[in-house]
């Protein structure tokens, strides 16, 4: 016997990105400060350091050198990255705050967001794009390699936990 069954979902709404708007800046704060809370045990440090990040980047922001790009699916956050002019050198841009909410991992959203980012920062006439993360970020240092950042150096520190080692990564545009 053969059974026909309807389908009893639709396929999940597309994912869209676009650029920032009032009120995202809170929320990436936001989200990095639960998320990174829960998977990786960083405290008000850490969010206090992204509020900062956001701050500064709605204080300062260049549309013609700066970017931050949100993910969504029909209105619900999927992840965010920003790109900001490095205030120290010209020809240089830093990538951050780069975030993939967890039921949203694996869809290669990390990657579409990077290369926005990469593709924009070359556009905007960077010649490189920094990053720093953390050495027990293992699966983002991955990405990172993958995506043809080269690590630069790295230092420890006690700001998330102990035994932390901050690094910082490089790529060539």
């Amino acid at each position: 016997m053969k059974i026909e069954c309807e389908p009893t979902s639709h396929p999940p709404a597309a994912i869209t990105i676009r650029d920032h708007r009032p009120g995202d800046m809170g929320y990436i704060t936001h989200r990095h400060g639960i998320i990174y809370a829960e998977e990786f045990g960083h405290g008000y440090a850490f969010e206090a350091l992204v509020g900062r990040i956001t701050a500064d980047f709605i204080e300062n922001f260049d549309p013609a050198s700066e970017r931050c790009w949100i993910a969504e699916r029909e209105g619900q956050f999927l992840g965010c990255v920003m790109l900001i002019r490095d205030r120290g050198e010209a020809k240089r841009a830093q990538l951050r705050c780069l975030l993939v909410e967890k039921d949203a991992r694996g869809l290669g959203l990390g990657k579409q967001l990077m290369r926005l980012c990469v593709a924009f920062a070359r556009d905007a006439g960077y010649d490189r794009l920094r990053l720093r993360t953390d050495r027990h970020m293992t699966v983002a240092r991955t990405f990172y390699v993958k995506e043809g950042f080269q690590l630069l150096h790295s230092e420890a520190h006690k700001m998330w936990r102990e035994n932390a080692v901050a690094e910082t990564w490089e790529l060539a545009l």
